[in-house]
């Protein structure tokens, strides 16, 4: 398991973190997600072979980007 820290440009709304966990639970391989409105960070612990362009396409899908992916 691999906890992935994203930083999500264009939030301006609770309604708006809540769209994207959705999405990103949606992403196969994905267990946890917390996205954070104040901090415009989404925390997601994932199985290893999770790649980030899956993460980055389930949150454009909501409308939003992706603007920096570290992986711990």
């Amino acid at each position: 398991m691999k906890k992935i820290k994203l930083t999500i440009q264009g939030m301006h709304c609770a309604s708006c973190a809540s769209n994207i966990e959705r999405s990103l639970k949606k992403v196969s391989g994905v267990k946890e997600v917390s996205v954070s409105l104040m901090m415009n960070k989404g925390m997601v612990e994932a199985e290893d072979n999770v790649c980030d362009e899956e993460l980055k396409k389930a949150v454009a899908r909501t409308g939003y980007k992706v603007i920096n992916v570290e992986r711990s």
